[in-house]
């Protein structure tokens, strides 16, 4: 949660949050000269009445009635024209911001390290994104421009009322000081409760995500009434920080009422001790009832409006903390992927995911171009840690990962990526056709090129079966596939970006046996003439690498070909071997 600064208004975030208006500064501009002509046009339609009355309806003069009417109806449909232009503008303003910050934010996002989104909860990223970056939109629709509207519609009225009646001016505004100093009060409770709204908000996003995502696991071990008694915990506390905004409103604003009524009440009085004991007959009531609801109203709306800004405020703070975060991966590489051909060499590389809690520990070996190899070990050996390292998803702490003997680090971070395919055991499919998960929008590669492809590597049967084929929807996260057929099309992925270097990462597991014999065909002709790097726990499947690691607690303990690490009697991968041998044989 934010901290509560104290401060009604942050306007080191609030110029922040401006910043962004630059380059729609004649719409700014535009806004602000409509909005402060609005906040005349109002005050002076009252002047326009008191002249009505006094000049022309105690004296009997319907023609000057009647042409004071006619300019009343302009400044009326003026006032109309101003406030449509000026609503459009500011909501206009608003949505223009907002694109360009979400488009900010989704890029820093996209350019994150993994870590941080170890460390994030998606349901809290996608509310910065979506509703948080909406109420910043209301800090220029509903919040500054119109604030502002407000005050020069209030000092505006408060001039003609000095210039009318400058002591009955005085009365109407002694309840002033206490709306102030309630004002002042109102604003910090509020500030504080947007900020815990917006936080209950994060949590009960991320914990709708998480079980969405996770439904089938909740109804396979019938924990629907368990679940549902964390979201009414989650929800209800969501639902009293909104309790708390709704608590401080209906303090405020019948407060404002009742002020309100006070002023009324005083310049009632003092208009009838005026006519009676003094005989001034000329006291303007009229028109100073009429200026007392327009300076309340905006005060009023001062405080829906507060409560706009304070919501945006609140939020572009969230928000700025993201873009503000520096979790990006170093891009400072100049040399292209040109001089790479697929050797690769690990020089005493370190590496841990938490400070101080080593998962690679002095990994040092090589693979020459056009190689196959294999890593094998037990769960947490590092064997996928070395994957993402070699990819750049983490940061090394210590030692050298060569690309053709060029720190891959020297490289810039798309021609690293685009040389490195990745087939993961749980293959993330987008809510697209086959076709787009295929080439994830690459306009390069052709459908002809895909096709081509698929029937190369043995998997344009199983497509072409499917209801549209290339064009069949697999819905969220391939929902509409099997385990099998989602791990052929990340083999089809992999294969048709035509990378230097291939990652196969449990490719083979939790599948079929009919998938697997697809897959096996597929792996063929996927590391035919690539460098490959294979992890598996199947044994059966790596025998025809050129080179198997075994590792251990982020070690590597042996490493030779299928044959050579038999004849190691006592060896880690023998007995990993015979025991997977008896299984099989049992």
């Amino acid at each position: 949660m934010s901290e509560v600064t104290g401060k009604a208004i942050d306007f080191r975030l609030l110029k922040r949050v401006l910043k962004y208006s630059r380059p729609y500064r004649k719409v700014f501009i535009f806004t602000g000269v409509i909005t402060i002509t609005l906040a005349f046009l109002a005050p002076y339609r009252i002047i326009l009445i008191q002249q009505g009355l006094n000049d022309y309806v105690k004296k009997g003069d319907s023609g000057g009635l009647q042409n004071l009417m006619f300019l009343t109806i302009g400044v009326v449909l003026l006032h109309t024209i101003i406030q449509f232009f000026q609503s459009y503008c500011t909501s206009w303003l608003g949505q223009h911001v907002i694109l360009d910050i979400r488009k900010e934010l989704f890029a820093k996002v996209l350019g994150f390290k993994n870590k941080f989104f170890d460390n994030s909860p998606v349901g809290a990223l996608v509310t910065r994104v979506t509703s948080d970056i909406q109420s910043i939109s209301e800090i220029f629709s509903d919040g500054v421009l119109m604030i502002v509207s407000d005050i020069v519609q209030l000092l505006v009225a408060l001039a003609f009322m000095f210039w009318m009646d400058p002591m009955l001016t005085l009365f109407t505004l002694i309840p002033i000081p206490i709306l102030l100093w309630s004002t002042s009060i109102f604003s910090k409770i509020i500030k504080k409760a947007f900020q815990e709204v917006r936080v209950e908000v994060a949590r009960i996003n991320t914990f709708i995500q998480e079980h969405v995502t996770g439904m089938t696991i909740v109804q396979l071990f019938n924990r629907e009434e368990v679940e549902m008694k964390k979201f009414d915990k989650v929800n209800k506390a969501h639902s009293e920080g909104w309790i708390k905004t709704v608590w401080a409103n209906s303090i405020f604003f019948p407060l404002v009422e009742v002020l309100s009524a006070c002023s009324l009440s005083l310049i009632i009085w003092y208009g009838v001790i005026e006519a009676v004991d003094y005989n001034n007959v000329n006291v303007p009531i009229e028109a100073f009832v009429m200026y007392t609801y327009l300076i309340y109203r905006p005060i009023r709306q001062l405080a829906d409006r507060f409560n706009s800004l304070q919501m945006g405020m609140v939020a572009s703070d969230r928000v700025f903390k993201i873009l503000d975060t520096n979790e990006n991966i170093a891009d400072t590489g100049h040399n292209d992927s040109n001089v790479f051909k697929g050797n690769i060499e690990f020089k005493e590389v370190h590496f841990s995911y938490v400070p101080n809690h080593p998962v690679l520990r002095g990994i040092s070996f090589d693979v020459k171009e056009g190689q196959s190899i294999a890593l094998v070990g037990a769960t947490g050996a590092g064997k996928t840690s070395i994957i993402n390292v070699l990819g750049r998803f983490y940061e090394i702490d210590k030692g050298e990962v060569l690309l053709e003997g060029v720190n891959i680090n020297d490289f810039k971070l798309e021609e690293l990526r685009k040389n490195i395919a990745v087939v993961l055991q749980d293959v993330f499919l987008f809510d697209d056709s086959i076709y787009g998960n295929i080439t994830l929008g690459n306009n390069n590669i052709s459908r002809e090129e895909v096709i081509k492809a698929a029937k190369m590597i043995g998997v344009d049967e199983f497509i072409s079966k499917l209801p549209g084929a290339y064009d069949y929807s697999v819905r969220e996260r391939g929902a509409m596939l099997s385990v099998g057929q989602r791990q052929l099309l990340a083999f089809l992925r992999a294969y048709v970006y035509n990378p230097k270097v291939l990652i196969l990462d449990e490719a083979t597991s939790s599948i079929d046996t009919e998938s697997e014999l697809l897959i096996q065909k597929a792996i063929l002709k996927l590391t035919e003439g690539r460098t490959s790097i294979i992890i598996a726990h199947r044994l059966s499947t790596i025998k025809r690498c050129d080179k198997i690691i075994v590792l251990d607690k982020g070690q590597i303990m042996e490493e030779g070909t299928h044959d050579e690490l038999l004849l190691l009697k006592e060896g880690y991968y023998k007995r990993l071997y015979d025991y997977q041998f008896a299984e099989a044989v049992n």
